[in-house]
């Protein structure tokens, strides 16, 4: 098995604070040997073993490749149209999933296939080794599974979301359709999916409807994790601890009593926050100081999706989230890496530690502050992922 050594490295982030300062687990002038799809050893670059290829990073900052938890990459169109008419005044609101639900069940399985591919690859190019992704856009049992069926193919991480809002050949039979995706399209789709979602909120599925979900997702082996308190008050963050869900996502309008919970549960279910849905929607910024200060544990994503969030840049989600949300440049780099893996409930990523998954990026620039520093700016010069150098 080949052996490459990444030597020069001015600034290294570890996530592991056994390695280097802080939380980060900074090191300075250091070095990774990748064995295989692994990281072999990090250290001191004068110490570093020797290795069959070396790559110098000429002093600048390696950090681990991020790990984007939260998105809807299985759809076909855009709207455009709609979020033209959102600046121009119009509030957002769940309905216009709809108009993708459409598009995305008139595409064929090469068209679906071509624009996942090409959203990952963008996404790639801007430091992203590992994500997830959801269904949520076909509303039927064959397009819901056809959707997870392609997804499963690039990633391990596939969520069901059959969930996403009551399907429109449904409109009249709201839990008709409950009964539909916890009977015949769970069946269907829970072969190809880890995570079981709901889209916890006004316009979609209230508590109950949302527990009734879960609950059945968990019976047929998913994970649970939930969109939870984007729009507005809600049940969503507290019926997320309270099925031990692995992430609370959104999280932008909560009580203190929704801030205790998620802070008890810290070791157990993630706070997503997505700043590129208020952003994209002029909508109110998650407190992520107010809930990082009580002890939640929180991951940033891109939430990635046609509608209300059309990034899949995790710099630029970054940036808002020390700009607008207050995190500090370490807390957001931490939670967009560390924090997505810890959403994920793995411990093979996110971090540059002997063992781990050897999913890099490196970055043009001597620290990873200049992501929140230089916003808008290219800063990803290369990225490995499973040990193999991207092109």
């Amino acid at each position: 098995m080949t052996t490459t050594l990444i030597t020069n490295i001015g600034s290294l982030v570890t996530n592991d604070p056994a390695l280097g300062e802080g939380p980060l687990g900074l090191l300075q002038d250091a070095a990774v040997v990748i064995d295989g799809d692994r990281i072999a050893w990090v250290g001191a670059a004068d110490k570093a073993p020797a290795a069959d290829a070396a790559f110098n990073a000429n002093g600048r900052a390696l950090i681990p490749g991020f790990v984007d938890s939260h998105s809807h990459l299985l759809f076909a169109g855009d709207r455009t149209a709609e979020f033209n008419a959102r600046m121009s005044g119009r509030a957002y609101s769940a309905g216009g999933i709809r108009t993708t639900v459409a598009a995305t069940r008139a595409a064929t399985d090469a068209q679906l296939e071509a624009n996942l591919l090409r959203h990952l690859d963008e996404a790639r190019r801007q430091g992203t080794t590992t994500f997830e992704t959801k269904s949520g856009y076909g509303l039927t049992v064959a397009d819901e599974a056809r959707a997870l069926r392609i997804a499963a193919a690039h990633t391990e991480e596939v969520t069901y979301l059959g969930a996403h809002i009551v399907s429109p050949d449904y409109a009249e039979d709201p839990a008709g359709y409950v009964d539909l995706v916890t009977g015949e399209m769970l069946a269907a789709c829970a072969p190809y999916a880890r995570w079981v979602d709901v889209f916890c909120e006004k316009g979609a599925f209230d508590g109950d409807q949302a527990r009734a979900i879960l609950t059945a997702g968990a019976a047929a082996g998913l994970i649970p994790r939930v969109h939870a308190n984007q729009l507005g008050h809600g049940p969503g963050v507290q019926l997320a601890v309270e099925l031990e869900a692995a992430s609370a996502d959104h999280c932008t309008h909560l009580t203190d009593a929704d801030v205790d919970a998620l802070a008890q549960a810290a070791d157990t279910t993630v706070a997503t926050l997505l700043p590129g849905a208020e952003f994209s929607t002029r909508a109110q910024w998650p407190d992520a100081r107010r809930l990082i200060d009580a002890g939640v544990t929180v991951a940033l994503s891109t939430d990635c999706n046609p509608g209300s969030s059309y990034t899949s840049s995790m710099p630029f989600c970054i940036a808002l989230a020390v700009r607008d949300m207050r995190m500090t440049p370490d807390e957001a780099l931490w939670s967009a890496t560390a924090g997505g893996a810890r959403a994920l409930r793995r411990g093979d990523i996110g971090y540059v530690t002997p063992g781990a998954r050897a999913d890099l990026a490196l970055l043009d620039a001597p620290s990873h502050v200049h992501l929140a520093y230089r916003p808008g700016v290219p800063l990803v010069s290369a990225v490995w992922q499973k040990g193999v150098r991207a092109h």
